[in-house]
């Protein structure tokens, strides 16, 4: 069976770490990873892409990004994708897990692929730096982060960690956060890539099936 793979640019590194550790190399379509922050554009994207698909099954390697995926149709072809919230879970390992350890640690999840996006914390706060003085800028950050105390590392084994604090040292004084690194995994990945792939923990729909709420629930 023919099988193609449509992830985000967040998960690159994670994506080539998996498929090296299965032996299964498949074709990858990335996605721009600022489309997680617009889930209509995300929406959009996965559409047009789905016209262009020539193979019997699409691993969609992204979680539910803002409910871009509800309505989501499969074209002439089987379609699965992990049972998750965001990236993020998929990475940690559930949906459970990560809200868990956001509810203890009221945690901001950050990974190497995410810095690499076009729109980050720092990305955001230098911009509001353009519009409004460094005070001001500094305020409606920490009120759009009000709900956070803690950064997050996610150390999925792909990236130097060094290299991560050393990206999130001005982030972490700015806010006045705690930082803390907590373990990450590319075994979903990799069961997404190999199976098998049950329904609790994956989505699947047979060609032409429109994702809905209902497959998410008990994530």
């Amino acid at each position: 069976m023919d099988t193609v793979m449509i992830t985000c640019r967040t998960l690159e590194t994670e994506v080539r770490r998996a498929m090296n550790n299965t032996g299964r190399f498949l074709p990858v379509t990335y996605l721009e990873s600022g489309l997680h922050t617009r889930p209509r554009k995300l929406t959009d994207a996965l559409t047009e892409l789905f016209r262009e698909v020539k193979a019997d099954r699409v691993l969609l390697c992204i979680g539910q990004c803002g409910n871009a995926l509800m309505g989501i149709r499969a074209g002439d072809f089987e379609m699965i994708s992990p049972k998750v919230d965001d990236c993020l879970s998929l990475l940690i390992g559930s949906t459970r897990k990560k809200t868990n350890i956001s509810f203890k640690d009221r945690a901001f999840f950050i990974t190497s692929g995410w810095l690499k996006g076009e729109s980050t914390i720092m990305s955001e706060f230098k911009r509001l730096c353009d519009e409004y003085d460094a005070e001001l800028a500094l305020e409606i950050i920490g009120d759009m982060y009000a709900n956070y105390r803690t950064i997050g590392l996610v150390d999925t084994g792909t990236s130097p960690m060094d290299e991560l604090f050393e990206k999130t040292e001005e982030l972490t004084r700015l806010l006045g956060f705690e930082r803390k690194v907590y373990p990450g995994t590319t075994d979903y990945i990799e069961q997404l890539l190999t199976g098998p792939w049950n329904t609790d923990r994956f989505v699947i729909k047979k060609p032409f099936e429109t994702i809905t709420s209902e497959d998410y629930e008990g994530m």
